[in-house]
């Protein structure tokens, strides 16, 4: 499954890279080569931390480098021009006599406390290729949640 993100979750990947390369790198380099300076490495607490994040810092390098090279880039005005719900655009659904507004993302940028849903979450997975007046069925812990389709906003 390809990973969705759009272009501002792409540019905020690319400034962590930016910044972990020229900045955090760089940094723990410096203090494990103080470190290393201070003499027996065996119990130098600050020699194992600058390790410990130096190797923090390195996994998230990779995680990032291949997070942009696998990504699909979510179109300005979301996915699809046929009327239905696609990865990028923002839906309005009544689920139980309530609307909510939520915008489907790739799950890197999910925050579903903002309105961010997953492309991968039930109510992602549950809104893809829906129209306008059609219902949608959500499993959530309690059983089953309809939500009708209300509106389809494209960028």
């Amino acid at each position: 499954m390809p990973h969705y993100i759009s272009k501002e979750g792409l540019e905020k990947l690319k400034r962590e890279l930016e910044e972990l390369k020229t900045v955090k790198r760089p940094e723990v380099i410096n203090r494990i080569k103080v470190a290393r300076e201070q003499g027996d490495l065996t119990e130098n607490a600050e020699y194992s931390d600058a390790k410990d994040e130096q190797s923090f810092i390195e996994g998230r390098i990779i995680e990032i480098e291949n997070l942009i090279n696998k990504s699909v880039l979510i179109s300005a005005n979301g996915g699809g021009s046929n009327g239905e719900v696609t990865v990028g655009v923002t839906v309005v659904v009544d689920c139980g006599g309530r609307q909510m507004r939520y915008t489907i993302v790739g799950s890197n940028e999910a925050n579903p406390t903002g309105g961010l849903i997953s492309n991968e979450s039930p109510m992602g997975r549950a809104f893809l290729g829906k129209k306008v007046g059609e219902v949608a069925v959500v499993n959530v812990p309690k059983g089953e949640m309809a939500c009708r389709i209300v509106e389809i906003v494209h960028g």
